[in-house]
Protein backbone atom coordinates (compact mmCIF):
# COMPACT_ATOMS: atom_id res chain seq x y z
CA UNK A 1 0.00 0.00 0.00
CA UNK A 2 1.16 3.35 -0.87
CA UNK A 3 2.28 5.45 1.85
CA UNK A 4 0.90 8.73 0.30
CA UNK A 5 -3.02 6.95 -0.40
CA UNK A 6 -2.77 6.67 4.26
CA UNK A 7 -1.06 10.33 4.04
CA UNK A 8 -3.77 11.86 1.77
CA UNK A 9 -6.36 9.91 3.40
CA UNK A 10 -5.31 11.19 6.95
CA UNK A 11 -5.07 14.62 6.05
CA UNK A 12 -8.61 14.81 4.96
CA UNK A 13 -9.92 12.58 7.88
CA UNK A 14 -7.91 14.39 10.76
CA UNK A 15 -6.19 16.84 9.41
CA UNK A 16 -8.67 18.85 8.38
CA UNK A 17 -10.69 18.15 11.38
CA UNK A 18 -8.15 19.44 13.39
CA UNK A 19 -8.24 22.78 11.16
CA UNK A 20 -11.38 23.48 11.38
CA UNK A 21 -11.99 22.33 14.89
CA UNK A 22 -9.77 25.69 15.84
CA UNK A 23 -12.82 28.07 13.33
CA UNK A 24 -11.04 27.54 10.64
CA UNK A 25 -12.44 26.54 7.13
CA UNK A 26 -9.38 25.60 5.52
CA UNK A 27 -6.99 23.29 3.93
CA UNK A 28 -4.18 23.65 5.71
CA UNK A 29 -3.45 20.85 8.41
CA UNK A 30 -0.92 19.69 10.64
CA UNK A 31 1.61 16.61 9.59
CA UNK A 32 -1.15 13.86 8.62
CA UNK A 33 -1.48 11.02 11.27
CA UNK A 34 -2.09 7.64 9.80
CA UNK A 35 -4.13 4.54 11.39
CA UNK A 36 -5.64 5.41 14.92
CA UNK A 37 -4.80 8.72 16.49
CA UNK A 38 -3.08 8.48 19.83
CA UNK A 39 -4.98 12.19 20.62
CA UNK A 40 -8.14 13.62 20.04
CA UNK A 41 -8.68 16.98 18.30
CA UNK A 42 -10.66 19.99 19.70
CA UNK A 43 -14.06 19.86 20.17
CA UNK A 44 -15.21 21.62 17.00
CA UNK A 45 -16.89 24.81 17.27
CA UNK A 46 -19.29 26.61 15.11
CA UNK A 47 -17.65 29.35 13.52
CA UNK A 48 -20.42 30.47 10.42
CA UNK A 49 -23.87 30.27 12.53
CA UNK A 50 -26.23 30.13 10.00
CA UNK A 51 -28.05 33.47 10.20
CA UNK A 52 -24.45 35.44 11.39
CA UNK A 53 -24.05 36.22 7.20
CA UNK A 54 -24.47 40.85 6.84
CA UNK A 55 -27.72 41.30 5.55
CA UNK A 56 -29.10 37.71 5.24
CA UNK A 57 -32.66 37.54 5.39
CA UNK A 58 -34.51 35.29 7.63
CA UNK A 59 -36.43 31.76 5.63
CA UNK A 60 -39.74 30.66 7.93
CA UNK A 61 -40.83 27.32 6.51
CA UNK A 62 -44.05 25.65 7.80
CA UNK A 63 -45.81 22.57 7.12
CA UNK A 64 -47.67 19.35 8.42
CA UNK A 65 -46.62 15.92 8.69
CA UNK A 66 -49.27 13.22 8.68
CA UNK A 67 -49.07 9.09 9.24
CA UNK A 68 -49.99 7.81 5.51
CA UNK A 69 -52.58 5.32 6.49
CA UNK A 70 -54.35 8.23 7.84
CA UNK A 71 -54.38 7.95 11.98
CA UNK A 72 -52.85 10.43 14.31
CA UNK A 73 -49.34 11.08 14.78
CA UNK A 74 -48.04 8.51 17.62
CA UNK A 75 -46.28 11.26 19.04
CA UNK A 76 -44.80 14.58 17.72
CA UNK A 77 -42.23 14.44 15.53
CA UNK A 78 -39.16 15.85 15.21
CA UNK A 79 -38.46 18.39 11.83
CA UNK A 80 -34.86 18.21 10.21
CA UNK A 81 -33.06 19.78 7.56
CA UNK A 82 -31.01 17.36 6.18
CA UNK A 83 -28.74 18.77 4.09
CA UNK A 84 -26.36 16.52 1.77
CA UNK A 85 -26.94 13.59 4.05
CA UNK A 86 -26.57 15.14 7.30
CA UNK A 87 -29.25 15.83 10.03
CA UNK A 88 -29.77 19.59 11.07
CA UNK A 89 -32.42 19.45 13.93
CA UNK A 90 -34.97 22.55 13.15
CA UNK A 91 -38.26 21.70 15.06
CA UNK A 92 -41.01 19.89 16.63
CA UNK A 93 -44.25 19.34 15.59
CA UNK A 94 -47.12 20.13 18.12
CA UNK A 95 -49.61 17.07 18.50
CA UNK A 96 -51.78 17.77 16.02
CA UNK A 97 -48.71 17.52 13.44
CA UNK A 98 -48.28 21.06 12.85
CA UNK A 99 -44.46 22.66 12.38
CA UNK A 100 -42.91 26.16 12.03
CA UNK A 101 -40.00 27.42 12.01
CA UNK A 102 -36.99 30.17 11.36
CA UNK A 103 -34.51 28.35 9.71
CA UNK A 104 -30.99 27.79 11.09
CA UNK A 105 -32.75 28.78 14.52
CA UNK A 106 -32.51 25.44 15.62
CA UNK A 107 -34.04 24.18 19.08
CA UNK A 108 -30.33 21.80 19.01
CA UNK A 109 -26.97 23.23 18.49
CA UNK A 110 -25.01 21.85 15.75
CA UNK A 111 -22.24 19.71 15.72
CA UNK A 112 -19.10 18.48 14.60
CA UNK A 113 -21.02 16.76 11.58
CA UNK A 114 -22.25 19.48 10.16
CA UNK A 115 -20.55 21.09 7.63
CA UNK A 116 -19.86 24.70 6.69
CA UNK A 117 -19.44 24.64 2.92
CA UNK A 118 -23.14 24.46 2.30
CA UNK A 119 -25.47 24.66 5.79
CA UNK A 120 -23.55 27.81 6.74
CA UNK A 121 -21.93 25.40 9.78
CA UNK A 122 -18.59 24.07 10.76
CA UNK A 123 -17.41 21.09 11.20
CA UNK A 124 -15.84 17.44 10.32
CA UNK A 125 -15.32 17.24 6.82
CA UNK A 126 -16.94 13.68 6.62
CA UNK A 127 -19.34 14.38 9.09
CA UNK A 128 -20.59 16.94 6.56
CA UNK A 129 -20.74 14.96 3.21
CA UNK A 130 -20.30 17.86 1.20
CA UNK A 131 -22.22 20.07 -1.51
CA UNK A 132 -24.12 17.73 -3.68
CA UNK A 133 -24.51 19.45 -6.32
CA UNK A 134 -28.12 20.69 -5.72
CA UNK A 135 -26.59 24.75 -4.79
CA UNK A 136 -25.68 26.53 -8.36
CA UNK A 137 -23.57 29.17 -8.25
CA UNK A 138 -25.27 31.95 -9.55
CA UNK A 139 -29.01 31.51 -9.77
CA UNK A 140 -29.60 34.82 -8.57
CA UNK A 141 -30.58 33.61 -5.21
CA UNK A 142 -29.65 35.69 -2.02
CA UNK A 143 -26.97 34.86 -0.08
CA UNK A 144 -29.85 33.36 2.72
CA UNK A 145 -30.81 30.72 0.41
CA UNK A 146 -27.68 28.96 0.12
CA UNK A 147 -28.47 27.52 3.14
CA UNK A 148 -31.23 25.22 1.37
CA UNK A 149 -28.54 24.13 -1.45
CA UNK A 150 -28.54 20.51 -1.39
CA UNK A 151 -31.46 20.18 1.47
CA UNK A 152 -34.39 18.61 1.83
CA UNK A 153 -36.89 18.43 4.92
CA UNK A 154 -37.95 15.52 6.30
CA UNK A 155 -40.11 14.23 10.20
CA UNK A 156 -38.71 11.95 12.55
CA UNK A 157 -40.61 9.57 14.51
CA UNK A 158 -39.66 6.42 15.78
CA UNK A 159 -41.65 3.61 14.15
CA UNK A 160 -41.52 6.00 10.70
CA UNK A 161 -39.69 6.33 7.46
CA UNK A 162 -40.37 10.15 6.52
CA UNK A 163 -41.22 11.09 2.75
CA UNK A 164 -38.80 14.50 2.05
CA UNK A 165 -39.74 17.85 0.69
CA UNK A 166 -36.59 19.08 -1.60
CA UNK A 167 -35.51 22.70 -0.29
CA UNK A 168 -33.30 24.03 -3.09
CA UNK A 169 -35.49 26.19 -5.00
CA UNK A 170 -36.95 27.82 -1.72
CA UNK A 171 -36.35 31.19 -1.89
CA UNK A 172 -36.83 33.89 1.50
CA UNK A 173 -39.65 36.00 -0.50
CA UNK A 174 -42.35 32.16 -1.45
CA UNK A 175 -45.45 30.85 0.68
CA UNK A 176 -43.46 29.77 3.92
CA UNK A 177 -45.97 27.13 3.84
CA UNK A 178 -44.29 23.52 2.26
CA UNK A 179 -47.03 21.07 2.03
CA UNK A 180 -47.20 17.92 4.34
CA UNK A 181 -44.45 15.57 4.87
CA UNK A 182 -46.00 11.85 5.12
CA UNK A 183 -44.81 9.12 7.02
CA UNK A 184 -45.11 5.41 6.16
CA UNK A 185 -44.09 2.68 9.12
CA UNK A 186 -41.47 0.84 9.13
CA UNK A 187 -41.71 -3.12 8.98
CA UNK A 188 -39.43 -6.28 9.23
CA UNK A 189 -36.69 -4.26 11.39
CA UNK A 190 -34.96 -6.20 14.14
CA UNK A 191 -33.93 -2.78 15.52
CA UNK A 192 -36.40 -1.07 17.58
CA UNK A 193 -37.08 2.76 16.44
CA UNK A 194 -40.58 2.94 19.26
CA UNK A 195 -39.10 2.81 22.36
CA UNK A 196 -40.86 -0.23 24.37
CA UNK A 197 -39.96 -0.23 27.76
CA UNK A 198 -40.86 3.59 27.60
CA UNK A 199 -44.61 2.65 27.41
CA UNK A 200 -44.59 1.30 30.79
CA UNK A 201 -43.46 4.05 32.70
CA UNK A 202 -45.23 5.35 35.20
CA UNK A 203 -47.61 8.35 35.66
CA UNK A 204 -45.16 11.05 37.02
CA UNK A 205 -42.40 10.00 35.12
CA UNK A 206 -43.94 10.62 31.62
CA UNK A 207 -45.68 13.82 33.22
CA UNK A 208 -42.02 14.56 33.76
CA UNK A 209 -40.67 13.57 30.31
CA UNK A 210 -43.68 16.14 28.68
CA UNK A 211 -42.44 18.65 30.27
CA UNK A 212 -39.09 17.81 29.33
CA UNK A 213 -40.12 17.67 25.95
CA UNK A 214 -41.65 21.24 25.72
CA UNK A 215 -39.03 22.70 27.24
CA UNK A 216 -36.56 21.40 24.68
CA UNK A 217 -39.27 22.18 22.61
CA UNK A 218 -39.12 26.10 23.58
CA UNK A 219 -35.33 25.73 23.88
CA UNK A 220 -35.53 25.91 27.63
CA UNK A 221 -32.64 23.03 27.88
CA UNK A 222 -32.29 23.35 31.78
CA UNK A 223 -35.67 22.89 32.19
CA UNK A 224 -36.06 20.00 30.00
CA UNK A 225 -32.57 18.80 31.44
CA UNK A 226 -34.18 18.55 34.87
CA UNK A 227 -37.18 17.15 34.26
CA UNK A 228 -35.56 14.60 31.62
CA UNK A 229 -33.07 13.74 34.84
CA UNK A 230 -36.61 13.06 36.83
CA UNK A 231 -38.05 11.41 34.70
CA UNK A 232 -34.67 8.58 34.12
CA UNK A 233 -35.24 9.01 38.25
CA UNK A 234 -38.73 7.93 38.96
CA UNK A 235 -38.23 5.12 35.87
CA UNK A 236 -34.84 3.93 35.62
CA UNK A 237 -35.73 1.72 32.27
CA UNK A 238 -37.02 5.12 30.52
CA UNK A 239 -35.25 4.75 27.51
CA UNK A 240 -36.82 7.38 25.71
CA UNK A 241 -36.27 9.93 28.47
CA UNK A 242 -32.27 8.94 28.42
CA UNK A 243 -32.37 9.32 25.00
CA UNK A 244 -34.14 12.59 25.60
CA UNK A 245 -31.28 13.44 28.14
CA UNK A 246 -28.70 12.55 25.71
CA UNK A 247 -29.74 15.42 23.39
CA UNK A 248 -29.97 18.22 25.75
CA UNK A 249 -26.68 17.27 27.34
CA UNK A 250 -25.07 17.27 23.64
CA UNK A 251 -26.79 20.64 22.72
CA UNK A 252 -25.74 22.29 25.80
CA UNK A 253 -22.07 21.09 25.00
CA UNK A 254 -21.53 18.26 27.85
CA UNK A 255 -20.36 15.50 25.87
CA UNK A 256 -19.44 13.03 28.31
CA UNK A 257 -22.85 13.54 30.05
CA UNK A 258 -24.79 13.02 26.58
CA UNK A 259 -22.72 10.03 26.03
CA UNK A 260 -23.23 8.27 29.29
CA UNK A 261 -26.97 9.31 28.97
CA UNK A 262 -27.05 7.29 25.33
CA UNK A 263 -25.58 4.46 26.84
CA UNK A 264 -28.16 4.31 29.88
CA UNK A 265 -30.74 4.35 27.16
CA UNK A 266 -29.17 1.30 25.33
CA UNK A 267 -28.82 -0.61 28.34
CA UNK A 268 -32.31 0.17 29.43
CA UNK A 269 -33.52 -1.22 25.64
CA UNK A 270 -30.69 -3.07 23.70
CA UNK A 271 -32.43 -3.01 20.25
CA UNK A 272 -32.96 1.11 20.55
CA UNK A 273 -31.53 2.16 17.61
CA UNK A 274 -31.41 5.89 17.83
CA UNK A 275 -29.41 6.24 20.75
CA UNK A 276 -26.42 4.48 18.81
CA UNK A 277 -27.04 6.45 15.69
CA UNK A 278 -26.23 9.35 17.95
CA UNK A 279 -23.06 8.00 19.77
CA UNK A 280 -21.68 7.07 15.87
CA UNK A 281 -21.85 10.68 15.35
CA UNK A 282 -20.02 11.41 18.31
CA UNK A 283 -17.12 8.80 17.76
CA UNK A 284 -16.96 10.67 14.63
CA UNK A 285 -16.64 13.90 15.56
CA UNK A 286 -13.86 12.60 18.29
CA UNK A 287 -11.93 10.40 15.89
CA UNK A 288 -12.76 7.40 17.75
CA UNK A 289 -12.15 5.27 15.04
CA UNK A 290 -12.51 1.92 16.62
CA UNK A 291 -15.71 3.06 18.74
CA UNK A 292 -17.15 4.35 15.11
CA UNK A 293 -16.73 0.74 13.37
CA UNK A 294 -18.03 -1.38 16.80
CA UNK A 295 -21.19 1.35 17.25
CA UNK A 296 -22.04 1.00 12.68
CA UNK A 297 -21.81 -2.60 13.31
CA UNK A 298 -24.40 -2.99 15.90
CA UNK A 299 -26.85 -0.41 14.26
CA UNK A 300 -26.13 -2.47 10.72
CA UNK A 301 -26.79 -5.42 12.66
CA UNK A 302 -30.13 -3.92 13.68
CA UNK A 303 -31.42 -2.05 10.71
CA UNK A 304 -29.59 -2.98 7.58
CA UNK A 305 -32.25 -2.18 5.57
CA UNK A 306 -33.04 1.83 6.51
CA UNK A 307 -29.25 2.78 7.25
CA UNK A 308 -27.40 4.66 4.47
CA UNK A 309 -25.74 6.95 7.31
CA UNK A 310 -24.53 3.47 9.22
CA UNK A 311 -22.62 1.81 6.01
CA UNK A 312 -21.28 5.23 5.14
CA UNK A 313 -20.30 5.66 9.08
CA UNK A 314 -18.30 2.78 9.15
CA UNK A 315 -16.98 2.95 5.90
CA UNK A 316 -14.88 6.34 7.02
CA UNK A 317 -14.08 4.03 10.60
CA UNK A 318 -12.79 1.38 8.33
CA UNK A 319 -10.99 3.31 6.17
CA UNK A 320 -9.19 5.10 8.94
CA UNK A 321 -8.46 1.88 10.89
CA UNK A 322 -6.79 0.26 7.28
CA UNK A 323 -9.21 -2.13 6.90
CA UNK A 324 -9.64 -1.40 3.34
CA UNK A 325 -11.81 -4.02 2.16
CA UNK A 326 -14.57 -3.48 4.77
CA UNK A 327 -14.52 0.32 4.04
CA UNK A 328 -15.17 -0.21 -0.19
CA UNK A 329 -18.08 -2.74 0.89
CA UNK A 330 -19.35 -0.27 3.10
CA UNK A 331 -19.31 2.63 0.80
CA UNK A 332 -20.66 1.23 -2.32
CA UNK A 333 -23.83 0.08 0.16
CA UNK A 334 -24.15 3.47 1.09
CA UNK A 335 -23.61 4.96 -2.21
CA UNK A 336 -26.24 2.31 -3.43
CA UNK A 337 -29.00 3.27 -1.08
CA UNK A 338 -28.34 6.80 -2.09
CA UNK A 339 -29.89 6.91 -5.66
CA UNK A 340 -31.23 10.63 -5.21
CA UNK A 341 -27.25 11.59 -4.90
CA UNK A 342 -28.23 13.81 -1.45
CA UNK A 343 -24.20 12.57 0.24
CA UNK A 344 -21.64 12.85 -2.58
CA UNK A 345 -19.54 12.40 -0.17
CA UNK A 346 -19.86 8.86 0.24
CA UNK A 347 -18.91 8.60 -3.26
CA UNK A 348 -15.43 10.32 -2.12
CA UNK A 349 -14.84 7.71 0.94
CA UNK A 350 -15.30 5.44 -1.63
CA UNK A 351 -13.01 7.05 -3.88
CA UNK A 352 -10.20 6.33 -0.71
CA UNK A 353 -11.13 3.14 -0.21
CA UNK A 354 -10.46 1.59 -3.72
CA UNK A 355 -7.57 3.85 -4.38
CA UNK A 356 -5.91 1.87 -0.76
CA UNK A 357 -7.25 -1.65 -3.15
CA UNK A 358 -4.98 -0.28 -5.67
CA UNK A 359 -8.24 0.18 -7.88
CA UNK A 360 -6.50 3.79 -9.21
CA UNK A 361 -9.26 3.84 -12.30
CA UNK A 362 -12.30 3.60 -10.08
CA UNK A 363 -11.32 5.70 -7.24
CA UNK A 364 -10.54 8.67 -9.33
CA UNK A 365 -13.39 8.29 -10.92
CA UNK A 366 -15.27 8.21 -7.78
CA UNK A 367 -13.55 11.33 -6.90
CA UNK A 368 -14.40 13.26 -9.95
CA UNK A 369 -17.71 12.89 -9.35
CA UNK A 370 -17.61 13.96 -5.81
CA UNK A 371 -15.55 16.95 -7.02
CA UNK A 372 -17.63 18.00 -9.64
CA UNK A 373 -20.47 18.07 -7.38
CA UNK A 374 -18.90 20.22 -4.59
CA UNK A 375 -17.98 23.79 -6.21
CA UNK A 376 -17.43 24.79 -2.80
CA UNK A 377 -16.08 21.85 -0.87
CA UNK A 378 -13.61 23.73 1.73
CA UNK A 379 -11.12 21.28 1.16
CA UNK A 380 -11.41 20.94 -2.80
CA UNK A 381 -7.68 21.86 -3.09
CA UNK A 382 -6.16 19.04 -1.25
CA UNK A 383 -9.12 16.51 -2.69
CA UNK A 384 -7.92 17.59 -5.94
CA UNK A 385 -4.32 17.21 -5.14
CA UNK A 386 -4.94 13.36 -4.03
CA UNK A 387 -7.30 12.67 -7.09
CA UNK A 388 -3.68 13.72 -8.93
CA UNK A 389 -1.72 11.14 -7.39
CA UNK A 390 -4.15 8.59 -7.66
CA UNK A 391 -4.38 9.52 -11.27
CA UNK A 392 -0.46 9.40 -11.28
CA UNK A 393 -0.80 5.80 -9.79
CA UNK A 394 -3.89 4.43 -12.37
CA UNK A 395 -1.01 5.80 -15.15
CA UNK A 396 1.94 3.71 -13.82
CA UNK A 397 0.07 0.60 -13.33
CA UNK A 398 -1.48 0.84 -16.61
CA UNK A 399 2.59 1.12 -17.91
CA UNK A 400 3.57 -1.80 -15.68
CA UNK A 401 1.01 -4.11 -16.93
CA UNK A 402 1.81 -3.17 -20.55
CA UNK A 403 5.39 -3.19 -19.91
CA UNK A 404 6.34 -5.68 -17.45
CA UNK A 405 10.00 -5.32 -15.57
CA UNK A 406 12.23 -7.94 -16.76
CA UNK A 407 13.01 -10.41 -14.36
CA UNK A 408 16.43 -10.51 -13.00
Amino acid sequence: MRPWILAAAALILTGTLHAQAKGGGGTTAPPPVTGNPTTQPNRPTNPFPDNSIPNQRPIFLSGTVMLSDGTPLTDRAKIERVCNGRPIPEAETDKKGHFSFEVGRSFEMPDASVGSDITGRGGSPFGNPGNNGGGMPGGGLGSADRRLWGCELRAVLAGFRSDTIQLDTVHYMDNPNIGTIILHRIAKVDGLTISVVSALAPKDARKAFEKGREAEANKKLDDAQKNFEKAVSVYPQYSAAWFELGRVNEQTNRIEEARKAYQQAIAAEPKLILPREQLSWLALREAKWQELVDLTDEWLKLDPANSPNAYYLSSIGNLQLQHSTVAEKNAQEAVRMDPGKKNMRARYVLGLAMAQNHEFTESAEAIRSYLEATPDAKDRAAIQKQLQQIQDAAQEKVQSEVNPPKPQ
